[in-house]
């Protein structure tokens, strides 16, 4: 093994005689300089003096100076293997000093101006010896330049370290100043050595000795030191006379070093690489040489100094090192430094050459010439960095060295063992040095940065796990393989003989985890590091300042950013195979090294694809790693290793992983692309009180799936990990997923139609949801698809595990588990297909309707709430029918209507298209299911013909029995088809018979049995979820003769048989002081009372005829009748006694009113006061309001004499009630209601609401003068008002015989759907909260208040209301608001507020056969299966709770 090369620098003598060694080399282009200051730790040390002899001293010999005005001569070519080059001489003339100018080396943390004082190191201040030459030696000054004594040049001073440099005082800091110099040297030498020189050739090895220090008062003595050479030969000037004591003439101290430096000359680069290049100890031949250097360390330090000439005006690229190490070689040929063995090779880039240390000077001059790569353009105008016009301006890039060949090194015959060694370990120390850096200039300055760059702390660290990374563990793994090979350096005397079991443990021990970990993440956190530093310009900045740091030693001026360190560990795992196969090349045949070498080599390289996979793995689809296949992992010899079997196996195994990865993944943006954005946008994008009904409906339980596919992603990581590239089977974690995510899957498929509607029905209605969605489709990740394929995404993912499940099972061999456990798997899968079938056509069937109710288009004034958004609600039929109008004036005389058929409505429609979308126009009022009657589905067919064609030919319709279109003339049969009727009747007040046409027999039949099945489960669940049910009061007490069942019969006919009662008029319920519950009803022939709840308890108290109202006062204890027109008030305790010791109850009752004048009364309070207010007709509409006077109430009288008091009445003037109040309204009235302040009237002008204490009034509804409003004035005066509710808490429900109209608190209407039209006429209506009950002959309408929405019909004959909820609790529900705005049936009563009676269709054993039983009941609130109200916004999708059952209330006992 050939001996290192150590090199040693010192200086030329000048003598009479030419010298063989000064081989000359041309010189090479340049490179890059920045300014960097601060001073080395290293270079501040206090080195020993060298050894003598350590470097063969040269002969002087005699140079001639040139003009001082000749030009930079350029190198000579003699032959291709010796030139002549010129040499550039710095002398300073006057002072005689050589021009030496140290610079300071870079500071990584402190950036100075270039005007601030710098302090040159210690290691770096050169003094002459004045004891080791005589006088002779030494310069002289020649303070004339010009005359004949310059133009002999004496040689200079050596330079070397002192002798007791470690004690001396002469290492001395200074500070120096910016100084000028200019792009020429003062005096140029060309210096040819001579051929017949027998000298050996210069060593290659490098050594700067240091100058031995003068005395104080020596000429040559200058504290400043050799810095100040420079400055003198840019202050020069002939003019002036030289003041050595002068030491302020420096003025220029604003511009940088990097302008007074030229890099073509080579005395400048010397006076830089003097000071720059790095020194230490090496063994050369076993004898140790302090303060030497590598040719590696002088060509990086030289490459250091002229890359930025290379890059900017030559357009080179600053990793071409081919012109620094000529620059060395010219160097080194001048015997700037030398070999300290003095061999013969030529200097070389790398650490083969090495070892130095210093020795005495040979010449005090620097070297000289010109670098011709490194000059400027000719041209006086290239300035610019553009290129000019010259053909050889050097900013083109066509460099003389031509262009870069990079031959594979042939490391076995070049290098030796321990050289690779050397640099492996070196290596592995300046990465452990970039990963030093990366702690101390990027993270901690990141965490202790004020303020903070990124807020919370929190999310700093998190950004600074994402983006650094387990880069510190690597650290420590490799700062632990450095020290084992240290600690094998030092047991192996500097030549390692075995290195690769250190490798080999080191690769499948510490390497292991973290690099696979550290790369595989590397791509997220360039990701995140991107986008930090897009919306954070401050961290961009940071990182940038950060950079300025991060130079390395040799290199000061070479910044390098975080990518860059960032990426360092994968560039640094790449480069173990190549040198360790290096080192196996060198390794002698049957040395144990060898194989843990092979083995190292294939660990590393195992690591390299783990880290590859872990990056895949990591990707989770996304970026260029997403989208790797199979076959872009393995190696090409791997996979002609495999059958095409095998092969095509792995790849559909990674496919079905892969697929995985991305399904995961975009459940996972479900979350981060729209339903974060929906929550947080700052304007919202929906009404907030929609939008977790909306997210739920939509979106549903994706997050569900998403758990039970990342768990199943994570196995098949961990599959991966451990057996890729082969692997084996994916089978029992793909079981074990599909056995747990199938009950997930039936939940989540069959509500995509549900959630497929939601999204169109928002988008349709609401532009900024619209335009969010179209926003997200441009998301990076969102592959251009739409929300709705994201939501769709699980169902196409269950049908690929069965085709890739498939696809592994075909290429499966013989006897393989797979083929035993694939098929269990698919069948588990096909089996969430099948079973959720159900699901998703009842979902379908659903979102169907849904979409019904949205494109059903009602006439003006006649919309009707189907509840068709209600979750129970389903369409069970639909399909064409066909309707002859009645008019007969169409063009072919039929309608063609497509009929719907829900689960509560029969609606007839008539389809038209509109910009691609169906819309459905109500032909007819839709007729619920309650009040439709099946008529006749078998009357014979009839013929279709061309309806207004016919007419024209003088044709005419013939009619049939019933009204049905009977068969046409023979003339028109050629034209006419079959069509089969189908006869309904609709019981409401806008109904009647009307008959629909189907186009064949299957058709009707089918027809019939939807509807018929439509009633059937009408009822049903009406039964099982009715509002109301009855209670009776009474089944057989009130009898009327059969010929009065129906509303018209005459009002005499009661007393035909004294068993008879006549019609029930009145009830009210009532609770005596003793606690009793009882209810008063009224009738034709008086009153009677009774236990509620007990039928046959009832019993007549009172023989009034004609009795039409009942009230009851429970604060006074007074009952009142209105019987044949007369107010009559009796004491509760005479006609119910609770006790017949009670003595001060008045036996004798009060006619509250004069002659037989009055038509109603009406109770309540107003203002605390209980009052009583009565309508008396005497020509003119009298009202007389009355307080009832509780002392006389409860006084103790005696019945008066008269013919009155013999009657049973005391005189009109009643002495329990005093007049409060008369006034008189202009208008028939119907009813009075009292309200919180004022009452209301019901006349036929409207509702006249009246202040008592004022007598101001105001009539509404207040109808808009409005054309579009104008059929609605009409029918509010041509309608009778019978009632006012309060629907909200500024909100009124005004109640008319045929409609109810919503009205704000000032009268005004205010919904867009004007008008509530009653199913049938209403007579009377009642209050339950939160429902209404309207009163038809027929049936009672159960409706919402605040919807006015059908809940319940509830079927009679000859029904009527008997008490409407007043008269009793004086503080009426008219004026206690629903409870937050809107009333629940939570809120509900659960004590009967409603009585009605109808006529019994049963005959009872107490009924006389000629005569009716009236049905008195009450109406109780049932706790309903689900909540029959409306489906509000708030709501979702699942059935509501039941409501909770409150404590009775009043009277029930």
């Amino acid at each position: 093994m050939p001996e290192p090369e150590v090199y040693d620098t010192r200086h030329r003598h000048s003598d009479s005689s030419g010298d063989p060694r000064h081989d000359s080399y041309s010189s090479s282009n340049g490179g890059l300089l920045r300014k960097a200051t601060g001073n080395r730790s290293a270079a501040n040390r206090r080195l020993p003096e060298p050894p003598r002899g350590a470097g063969l001293p040269a002969s002087p010999r005699p140079t001639t100076p040139s003009s001082r005005n000749e030009p930079v001569w350029e190198p000579t070519y003699d032959s291709p293997s010796s030139y002549e080059p010129t040499y550039d001489t710095l002398r300073s003339y006057g002072t005689g000093r050589e021009t030496r100018r140290p610079t300071s080396p870079p500071d990584t943390h402190h950036h100075h101006s270039s005007h601030q004082s710098l302090d040159v190191p210690a290691a770096i201040i050169y003094t002459t010896i004045s004891s080791q030459y005589n006088a002779s030696s030494q310069p002289r000054y020649d303070p004339y330049p010009g005359s004949s004594s310059s133009s002999q040049v004496e040689p200079g001073p050596s330079f070397m370290a002192p002798p007791d440099a470690s004690s001396s005082g002469y290492f001395d800091k200074h500070q120096h100043r910016n100084i000028a110099v200019n792009g020429t040297t003062s005096q140029d030498y060309q210096i040819t050595p001579s051929p017949s020189s027998s000298a050996p050739p210069p060593p290659k090895v490098y050594y700067v000795p240091h100058p031995e220090p003068l005395s104080p008062s020596s000429d040559q003595y200058y504290d400043d030191g050799p810095s100040n050479m420079l400055r003198d030969i840019a202050n020069y000037s002939h003019s002036q006379d030289f003041d050595e004591a002068d030491g302020e003439y420096w003025e220029d101290e604003e511009e940088g070093e990097e302008n007074f430096v030229n890099f073509s000359l080579l005395s400048h680069l010397a006076v830089q690489l003097k000071d720059k290049v790095p020194r230490g100890t090496h063994v050369k031949g076993s004898i140790p040489y302090p303060r030497a250097f590598t040719g590696k360390d002088i060509v990086s330090t030289i490459q250091s100094l002229i890359q930025r000439e290379l890059a900017i005006n030559l357009r080179m690229s600053t990793n071409d090192r081919r012109a620094a190490l000529q620059v060395a070689r010219s160097l080194q040929s001048q015997l700037y430094f030398y070999e300290v063995e003095w061999g013969g090779r030529v200097l070389q880039d790398g650490v083969e050459d090495r070892g130095a240390s210093d020795a005495p000077p040979v010449s005090e001059e620097l070297p000289t010439g010109v670098v011709t790569m490194l000059t400027k353009c000719y041209v006086a105008t290239c300035v610019d960095e553009t290129p000019c016009y010259s053909y050889s301006c050097p900013r083109r890039g066509t460099s003389i060295l031509g262009p870069v060949h990079a031959p594979k090194p042939d490391w076995p015959s070049t290098v030796p063992k321990e050289t690779i060694i050397h640099k492996i370990i070196n290596k592995e120390d300046q990465y452990l040095a970039d990963l030093d850096t990366v702690e101390n200039d990027f993270i901690r300055p990141l965490r202790r940065a004020d303020p903070p760059l990124i807020e919370p702390v929190s999310k700093l660290e998190d950004f600074i796990d994402a983006v650094f990374g387990n880069i510190l563990d690597l650290r420590e793994c490799n700062r632990r393989l450095l020290e084992v090979m240290y600690v094998r350096q030092r047991e192996q005397q500097y030549v390692i003989q075995r290195i690769g079991d250190v490798f080999l443990e080191a690769a499948t021990v510490d390497f292991r985890l973290a690099y696979p970990i550290y790369i595989g993440n590397y791509p997220l956190a360039e990701k995140r590091l991107k986008e930090e530093e897009e919306s954070n310009p401050d961290l961009r900045r940071f990182f940038e300042q950060c950079a300025r740091h991060t130079s390395r030693e040799g290199e000061e001026n070479i910044y390098l950013n975080l990518k860059h360190f960032l990426n360092r560990p994968s560039e640094h795992l790449q480069k173990y195979p190549v040198f360790l196969e290096a080192i196996y090349h060198e390794t002698a045949h049957g040395n144990p090294d060898g194989d843990y070498l092979l083995q190292a080599i294939e660990a590393i390289k195992n690591l390299q694809s783990a880290a590859q996979l872990r990056t895949f793995q990591i990707a989770m689809g996304k970026g260029a790693p997403g989208k790797w296949e199979w076959h872009d992992m393995v190696s090409a010899d791997l996979r002609k290793s495999l059958s095409k079997e095998d092969a095509k196996r792995q790849a559909i195994i990674f496919e079905l992983i892969k697929g995985e990865m991305a399904y995961v993944k975009d459940l996972e943006n479900i979350e981060i692309m729209y339903i974060q954005p929906l929550r947080n946008a700052d304007t919202p994008i929906m009404d907030p009180g929609k939008l977790n009904t909306f997210i739920d409906d939509v979106f549903h339980n994706f997050k569900e799936l998403g758990v039970h596919h990342r768990r199943l992603v994570e196995k098949f990581h961990e599959i991966q990990r451990d057996e890729h590239p082969i692997i084996r089977s994916v089978t029992a974690p793909m079981f074990d997923a599909a056995l747990h995510f199938r009950d997930a899957y039936m939940e989540y498929i069959p509500n995509y139609p549900i959630a497929a509607y939601r999204i169109d029905n928002e988008m349709a209605t609401n532009p900024a949801f619209k335009e969010f969605v179209e926003k997200c489709v441009r998301h990076p990740d969102a592959h251009r698809l739409d929300m709705k394929n994201f939501i769709n995404r699980p169902i196409p993912r269950l049908l690929r595990y069965e085709l890739l499940l498939k696809g592994v099972l075909d290429e499966t061999p013989a006897g393989h588990d797979d083929k035993r456990d694939i098929p269990q798997v698919l069948e588990v899968i096909k089996s969430i297909g099948k079973d959720t079938e159900p699901g998703v056509v009842s979902a379908k069937q659903k979102v169907e309707l849904w979409r019904y109710s949205s494109y059903l288009i009602f006439k003006h004034g006649e919309t009707v709430d189907m509840d068709l958004l209600d979750q129970h609600r389903s369409l069970i039929h639909s399909g064409k029918l066909l309707r002859q109008p009645d008019s007969g004036l169409e063009w072919n005389g039929w309608s063609e209507l497509f009929v719907l058929l829900f689960d509560n409505y029969l609606v007839l429609t008539k389809p038209k298209e509109k910009d691609g979308v169906t819309y459905y126009y109500v032909n007819r009022r839709p007729t619920p299911l309650d009040l439709l009657t099946l008529v006749n589905f078998s009357d014979p067919p009839t013929q279709r013909s061309a309806g207004l064609l016919r007419g024209l030919r003088g044709e005419r319709h013939t009619e049939g029995p019933n009204g049905t279109p009977g068969v046409s003339s023979p003339e028109s049969s050629a034209d006419a088809r079959a069509v089969y009727p189908c006869t309904l009747h609709h019981n409401g007040r806008m109904g009647g018979p009307y008959i629909l046409y189907a186009e064949t027999a299957q058709a009707r039949a089918e027809w019939k049995q939807k509807l018929e099945e439509a009633l059937v489960i009408r009822k049903v669940v009406q039964e099982s979820n009715k509002v109301f049910e009855i209670e009776t009061l009474s089944a057989d007490t009130f009898l009327i003769p059969s010929m009065l069942g129906g509303p018209a019969s005459p009002p005499a006919a009661w007393n035909q048989e004294n068993s008879l009662t006549g019609k029930v008029t009145c009830s009210v319920p009532f609770n005596t002081a003793d606690g009793r519950g009882l209810v008063a009803i009224g009738c034709a022939e008086g009153v009677w009372i009774g236990f509620r709840h007990d039928p046959k308890s009832m019993r007549r108290v009172l023989h009034l005829k004609l009795v039409t109202q009942c009230a009851m006062l429970e604060e006074f204890g007074l009952f009142l009748v209105l019987a044949d027109k007369s107010l009559f008030a009796y004491h509760i305790e005479a006609l119910v006694p609770s006790s017949p010791t009670v003595s001060h109850a008045s036996q004798v009752p009060q006619k509250l009113s004069g002659a037989k004048d009055v038509h109603f009364f009406s109770i309540g309070t107003l203002h605390g006061r209980t009052l009583v207010v009565y309508m008396k007709k005497k020509g003119v509409i009298i009202f007389r309001v009355l307080e009832p006077v509780g002392d006389k109430i409860n006084e103790r009288v005696k019945a008066p004499g008269g013919f009155g008091s013999r009657l049973g009445f005391k005189s009109a003037k009643s002495e329990w009630f005093r007049i409060y109040r008369d006034f008189f309204l202009p208008s028939e009235s119907f009813d009075l209601i009292f309200l919180k302040a004022n009452i209301a009237i019901l006349c036929a002008k409207g509702f006249e609401i009246m202040n008592l204490n004022e007598f101001k009034s105001v009539t509404i509804p207040r109808v808009p003068d409005d054309a579009k409003f104008a059929s609605l004035a009409k029918r509010c005066d041509s309608c009778r008002p019978i009632g006012m509710f309060r629907s909200a808490e500024d909100e009124f429900l005004l109640c008319y015989d045929e409609f109810g109209l919503f009205v704000d608190k000032h009268g005004d209407p205010n919904r867009a759907t004007t008008a509530v039209e009653w199913e049938g006429t209403a007579d009377r209506v009642a209050l339950h909260m939160p429902y209404i009950l309207l009163f038809d002959s027929r049936f009672i309408e159960v409706r919402r208040l605040e919807t006015g929405r059908l809940v319940q019909i509830i079927p009679g004959n000859d029904v009527r209301c008997i008490w409407d909820g007043r008269g009793v609790n004086l503080n009426n529900p008219v004026t206690s608001p629903p409870t937050n705005g809107a009333a629940d049936d939570e809120d509900m009563v659960q004590d009967a507020q409603v009585h009605a009676v109808m006529n019994s269709t049963e005959t009872g054993p107490r009924t006389m056969a000629r005569a009716v039983a009236q049905h008195v009941f009450e109406l109780l609130p049932t706790v309903p299966l689900y909540n029959p109200g409306a489906l509000n916004s708030s709501q979702s999708y699942s059935p509501p709770a039941s409501p909770h059952l409150r404590a009775s209330m009043s009277w029930r006992s």
